[in-house]
């Protein structure tokens, strides 16, 4: 057998992208945590949405009152 092939010894290069992988990985569960939490509060508010009476969803929305005037021609 080979003696100079030494399988349990880690280089500098290995080191270092494992010290790359983690980074990274660790970046990825941030995202992967922020992303949750955004999840789960905008579900928290549809669930709150869903306690308010019917009467408050059958509204209509405050801007309907606004009328557009069509820009009448200068001559």
């Amino acid at each position: 057998m080979n003696d100079d092939l030494d399988y349990l010894t880690v280089s500098r290069k290995q080191m270092l992208y494992g010290w790359g992988l983690s980074q990274m990985l660790r970046g990825a569960g941030i995202a992967a945590a922020l992303v949750l939490v955004l999840g789960l509060s905008l579900y928290a508010l549809y669930g709150l949405g869903l306690l308010l009476p019917a009467e408050s969803r059958e509204t209509p929305p405050p801007m309907g009152a606004v009328v557009v005037v069509p820009p009448t021609a200068v001559v």
